[in-house]
């Protein structure tokens, strides 16, 4: 099983790559499936490839749940 993560667009660089970050964590992607992408976008990403833009909303959502996610598995491993 796969899990697209949405990343922020941080920065576009030349040939179709763009610098993404998830927390501060950063990674170039390729983005040559998407026109029209701008710094600021938040972009579906699997295997190194945007794959969509997605609504800055959605990605907030997304990314909470994920965090919260993390968050229980962090607990229950700690024995809370």
């Amino acid at each position: 099983m796969c899990l697209a993560i949405p990343l922020q667009v941080i920065d576009l660089l030349p040939d179709q790559m763009a610098r993404v970050s998830l927390d501060g964590v950063m990674k170039t992607v390729s983005v040559a499936l998407l026109d029209e992408l701008a710094v600021g976008d938040y972009v579906i990403v699997h295997c190194g490839h945007a794959l969509s833009r997605i609504d800055p909303a959605e990605a907030e959502r997304t990314l909470a749940l994920l965090a919260e996610a993390v968050a229980l598995v962090e607990a229950e491993a700690s024995g809370g």
